[in-house]
């Protein structure tokens, strides 16, 4: 029980997370520091505003992309700095501008997530000086300023990454691996018992969307770094295999799906099941041990005990098999369970296996790996006439530009009505709650408002009873700290971290504390305000217009995946790579179905549609992605030939054949459809086939049973 808070909090100190944190810390903290000991401290908050608005878009990612994007943001926020400042004394004008570069700087975001924190980053310079209202002969130093302060924060960070270019790789993969085990957690709670499925499944859907977002965090920068993709070092060929074998062994772990309710009704008299319930939490903490060892740069120890306690289980099983003389339990229970130890097993062997790759003898040994890297990463290319196709209501993203520029505009006219010292911090508010879709706008609103008035809080707390002002900076320190490390983590921490940072670096500056804390309240419950109304009345974008378009992606993903695994039965196959693509991209339709229904429930009822029916076909999208991935790894574990295809190529024929027709029924929904029988083999023509035959075509036939439902219940939406 002490252990675990340790571990966490070294976990973090350790991630990506902290690391971001301290990185823009010292960047944004350094320049003001320094140059207040000159008493230039006005010359270094300008120089530390260019380090804040760079370091939005440092975010993870390969550096020559991130390299990029931080000297196109230092160009154009530089550009933008003289604009504001030649034009923030004229109200009109300046309002006229914001609306236009509102909508600019949102629309780019089509372009990617890295080109929209551009945008972000564009828009928060414009709105962090539109108040300060200086000479005209002070603006170009300002503007100087800005750039020279975007400059050093882009060199510390490719400082920092230089000084260890594997290290961002470490932290995303150790995250990766992080989010597997608590899916095996999740997994492992079917075994319990009283368990509740349905709330199970629906958390083991959440945690296969964050498996998901991991998975392509860790192919983002793996690879598209070139000196990983090309095998130069050690190191690199190290963190590919361990990606590698990580991906094959999500896929174990999905492919283990069973009746859990008919086992529970079976074995739960003999406590077999929570014995598979402690293997696969074992198992589950030699990941996070492994994850660990990534970020700490250790060595795993190998799991001997673990090994025995599954060695165990095996003859436990078969033990239980053998006293079953009275037929007390059913042959296709004790089969299932046979077919768990055997995939738990498989899993922990894999595990063992990268556990052996962390030695530093066996590293050196890792030989070069062929794998088409660019197959499975996204490349968005600058092609103007993106942008040109989504200036259309049609585009959600139009529609989200238009909106950010109209109610930006409208705070913007509203705090210069309320005249208030820090009006912009409602257009700050604005501008970080607005997002495309309600259900996004709706959470982050409510984040923003309980962080700052529990942030609000802690700084007046602060500010009453600590006087020491050395004391008081290290409170500052330990909140900005705190405030860039969970951004991307957790936005109420952040928040929460946030705010006393604000109101106790104002008392440093001399411009009040308290009366800044109740100011900051006011502007974000405004702004709050403001941006939530918006999202529902000004061009809303709802989730049941992405509805069919990612139904049809789910079918077409799962559709690609069955047959890319036939033809590994059907065919002579050496290269994977197809396989693998379309693994993938159940992966991705997977996690994008499902964060859709997620976010659909926060929506208000009336624009909740099908919602009964969206979650059936979830679920036997997942069901059929697992079944189709046991299928995969028979194929891979067992070395056989089938020597009846001519039975089993029918039903890999008709399943692909139900899954098109599903579509179909999608997109085009009819009053009447021609029925599309299931294929069913004679028995006499079963007898002929060998054991491992059998199993396979069990597998094929259990798959066409999904794909059938999946079918009907495509004939009756009307999407």
């Amino acid at each position: 029980m002490l252990n675990k808070p340790i571990r966490s909090t070294q976990d973090f100190l350790l991630s990506t997370y902290f690391a971001d944190g301290l990185r823009i810390t010292i960047g944004v903290l350094l320049p003001s520091l320094i140059l207040a000991q000159f008493g230039l401290l006005k010359y270094g908050m300008t120089l530390s505003l260019g380090a804040l608005c760079v370091s939005v878009v440092d975010t993870p990612g390969p550096i020559v992309h991130r390299r990029n994007a931080m000297l196109i943001t230092t160009a154009l926020i530089t550009v933008i700095s003289l604009i504001i400042g030649l034009i923030n004394r004229n109200y009109y004008l300046t309002g006229i501008i914001l609306t236009l570069f509102c909508f600019i700087f949102t629309m780019i975001s089509v372009y990617g997530m890295r080109a929209g924190a551009v945008g972000t980053a564009c828009l928060l310079i414009f709105v962090l000086s539109i108040d300060d209202v200086r000479p005209w002969n002070e603006v170009a130093i300002h503007s100087g300023l800005v750039l020279a302060g975007s400059l050093w924060y882009s060199a510390l960070s490719f400082v920092f990454y230089r000084l260890r270019p594997y290290r961002i790789v470490q932290q995303t993969l150790s995250d990766c691996i992080m989010e597997i085990s608590s899916f095996l957690r999740a997994k492992a709670k079917f075994y319990k018992q009283n368990t509740n499925f349905d709330d199970n499944y629906a958390e083991l859907l959440t945690l296969q969307i964050q498996v998901h977002e991991k998975q392509d965090a860790v192919r983002d920068v793996l690879f598209k770094t070139r000196e990983i993709v090309r095998d130069s070092t050690p190191e690199g060929r190290f963190l590919m295999l361990v990606f590698v074998d990580m991906v094959d062994l999500f896929e174990q772990v999905m492919s283990t799906y069973y009746n859990y309710k008919e086992l529970h009704d079976q074995f739960d008299s003999t406590g077999i099941l929570a014995k598979y319930e402690a293997v696969i939490l074992k198992i589950a903490d030699e990941l996070d041990e492994q994850a660990f060892a990534l970020k700490a740069g250790s060595t795993p120890e190998k799991p001997l005990q673990l090994m025995e306690d599954v060695k165990a289980l095996k003859q436990e099983i078969g033990e239980l098999e053998s006293a079953n003389t009275t037929g007390k339990f059913n042959t296709l229970g004790i089969i299932a369970l046979k077919n768990i130890e055997v995939n738990i097993e498989n899993i922990l062997n894999r595990v063992v296996t990268v556990n052996r790759y962390f030695d530093k003898g066996e590293k050196k040994k890792i030989k070069e790996g062929k794998i088409d890297t660019e197959r499975f990463v996204t490349r968005q290319s600058i092609d103007q006439t993106l942008i040109l196709e989504n200036l259309t209501f049609k585009s959600s993203t139009f529609r989200h530009a238009l909106r950010v520029s109209i109610v930006m505009l409208v705070g913007y006219l509203i705090s210069r009505t309320l005249d208030f010292s820090h009006s912009y911090w409602i257009l700050l508010t604005i501008l970080v709650i607005s997002k495309p879709g309600f259900s996004l706008t709706k959470e982050r609103n409510y984040q923003r408002i309980i962080g700052t008035i529990v942030g609000a809080g802690i700084g007046i707390v602060a500010l009453a009873f600590v006087e020491d002002k050395n004391v008081l900076f290290f409170i500052l320190l330990f909140c900005m700290i705190g405030s860039y490390s969970f951004q991307r983590k957790n936005y109420v921490v952040s928040v929460v971290f946030m705010t006393p940072y604000v109101i106790i670096l104002f008392q440093f500056l001399g411009m009040g504390g308290i009366s800044v804390a109740t100011e900051r309240i006011y502007d974000t419950l405004i702004g709050s305000g403001i941006a939530f109304l918006a999202s529902y009345f000004l061009f809303p974008i709802w989730e049941h217009e992405k509805l069919k378009a990612d139904m049809l992606s789910m079918l077409e993903a799962n559709c690609a995946y069955f047959n890319q695994v036939s033809l590994l039965f059907f065919e002579n196959v050496n290269d994977f790579t197809n396989y693998k693509v379309a693994r993938k991209q159940v992966y991705v339709a997977t996690a994008n179905l499902s964060s859709l229904f997620q976010r659909m429930f926060s929506e208000p009822k009336s624009k909740q549609f099908l919602i009964k029916e969206l979650h059936q076909f979830t679920a036997l999208n997942h069901l059929l992605s697992s079944y189709i991935a046991t299928l995969a790894l028979y194929y891979k574990e067992h070395d056989f030939e089938l020597t009846r295809i001519n039975l089993i190529k029918p039903l890999s024929k008709n399943t692909s054949y139900l899954l098109t027709q599903a579509q179909d029924n999608l997109n085009n929904p009819k009053a009447e459809q021609n029925p599309v029988p299931l294929i069913k083999i004679k028995k006499d023509d079963q007898l002929i086939l060998s054991q491992n035959e059998e199993s396979v075509f069990q597998q094929f036939i259990t798959i066409q049973k999904v794909a059938y439902d999946i079918y009907k219940l495509a004939e009756k939406l009307k999407v």
